[in-house]
């Protein structure tokens, strides 16, 4: 049992580092990106077919909601008419249409996939067609992840057999939480159908399942959280994911509705997520970066014992499936070698100009080479904990003083951290704790020479 001391010192480190940091989904964070046209978006497309990663990911982002939860901070609008939504997928076809003969046929699909918003809330069939065209045009690698984001509390039986029947090799479930209450409270729907029903039909066709919580919402205890989760073992998926709710409300308005209901202290958000990750472990799962909770066997855990986990918007991937990213939609943000394109925001927009034959690029980013080599780093370090700066530098045919010029690297920051027990370093490695482990941001902010000075708005790490 930890002494009393021992919890004083926890809560001072725990102040110490819930600080706003990036989340580091990308790098530069999105908040950096600026005015970036078509031109620009086709030069960067011409560009990524001569990168070293040939593999090509699709995006595609549905951004309506048949109900708006409170704590959501994606982007996401109500449920419009029937012929409004036709609309937007016949625009997804159209924008398909004018980046795909961009790209370079002998390239290979290696990863697809579907956010919003609640994907699953466009006509399943339409899916199934938007599936079609993306595979129609190009080969796919050797068991390719093509992966859709699902609301289960609007998909009946009959909805989960046409989703299964798709072409999707895997499925993430939000839940966010089996308490009705809790759900009740940030104005989310629970399940429709039973999830002993729902896993007995995506298992009939070999489909990985993912199930998705929050942890951080207004009535959750760690006694509650550890229930929800206790819950899900024991439908033993094949990926259990804990997310951080992130509070931005200078983002998302509506999540001061969460203010009033009350949010829980940092300690104790730390404590459901601890409480939660021990009963994993204690039940056979394996951490995977920040949030991730895997069986031993599945790959994005053999790449982490391998230092070789990757990530992207999507999520977590291994070397295998990781591919430049090319995003259809409102909002969609495409991730290229050189550069990131953010599709406008504003869906009528985005539709008129698909019409019209133009691609509705408004925000990107131009990466230098300084910075393609700080994304590489801080990529490597939010996905493993750990950077052998040679292996980095070899991989990137660089010098390692060429690496680490082009960071932030400064031991007396290092010194610091390791006297508080967030990391380990040599002049070879950076490997994160055990303990220091939710403050991997903190890490890679301290090594972002773009985090000097900066007066950009980020959540807190807890």
């Amino acid at each position: 049992m930890r002494s009393e001391t021992d919890k004083i010192l926890e809560r001072n480190i725990i102040e110490k580092y819930n600080v706003p940091v990036p989340r580091y989904t990308s790098y530069p964070p999105a908040n950096y990106f600026a005015e970036f046209g078509e031109g620009d978006y086709k030069n960067a497309v011409a560009l990524s077919n001569g990168a070293k990663d040939r593999n090509l990911s699709f995006y595609i982002h549905f951004p309506y909601c048949p109900r708006l939860c409170h704590y959501c901070a994606c982007n996401s609008y109500p449920m419009p008419q029937t012929v409004e939504v036709q609309k937007y997928i016949d625009a997804l076809h159209k924008e398909i249409d004018m980046i795909l003969p961009l790209l370079d046929k002998d390239r290979k699909i290696s990863q697809i996939h579907y956010g919003g918003g609640t994907p699953t809330a466009m006509p399943l069939e339409a899916i199934k067609e938007l599936n079609c065209h993306l595979l129609s045009g190009f080969k796919t690698i050797e068991k390719p992840e093509i992966a859709i984001e699902c609301h289960p509390g609007y998909i009946d039986e009959t909805g989960w057999q046409t989703l299964a029947e798709a072409g999707f090799t895997r499925m993430s479930l939000g839940i966010q939480d089996f308490n009705n209450e809790v759900l009740k409270t940030v104005n989310r729907k629970p399940s429709k159908e039973p999830l002993e029903k729902i896993f007995k039909i995506l298992r009939s066709k070999n489909i990985g399942i993912n199930l998705d919580f929050l942890y951080g919402l207004p009535l959750q205890t760690p006694e509650s959280f550890l229930e929800t989760i206790s819950q899900a073992v024991a439908l033993s998926p094949d990926r259990l994911v804990t997310f951080s709710y992130a509070h931005v409300p200078w983002i998302k308005k509506a999540q001061l509705i969460l203010e009033k209901a009350g949010l829980p202290k940092p300690e104790t958000k730390e404590k459901m997520f601890d409480d939660a990750a021990q009963l994993l472990e204690n039940k056979g799962y394996v951490r995977v970066g920040m949030d991730h909770f895997v069986k031993p066997t599945d790959e994005l855990y053999v790449a982490l014992k391998e230092h070789k986990l990757h990530r992207n918007f999507q999520g977590y991937c291994t070397r295998r499936t990781t591919a430049q990213v090319y995003a259809f939609g409102v909002t969609g943000i495409s991730q290229l070698e050189t550069a990131y394109a953010q599709n406008t925001k504003d869906i009528a927009e985005y539709v008129s100009e698909i019409t019209s034959g133009k691609i509705p690029v408004r925000k990107g980013y131009n990466l230098d080479g300084k910075q393609q080599l700080v994304r590489e780093v801080i990529e490597t370090l939010m996905c493993n904990y750990y950077i052998d700066w040679r292996e980095i530098a070899d991989r990137l045919s660089v010098s390692e003083d060429e690496l680490k010029s082009a960071t932030a690297y400064s031991t007396d920051s290092f010194e610091k951290m390791q006297k508080d027990g967030i990391l380990e370093f040599d002049s070879n490695t950076i490997r994160i704790t055990a303990d220091g482990k939710p403050f991997v941001r903190n890490v890679s902010a301290a090594i972002d020479p773009l985090m000097k000075n900066t007066t950009k708005s980020f959540s807190k790490p807890i």
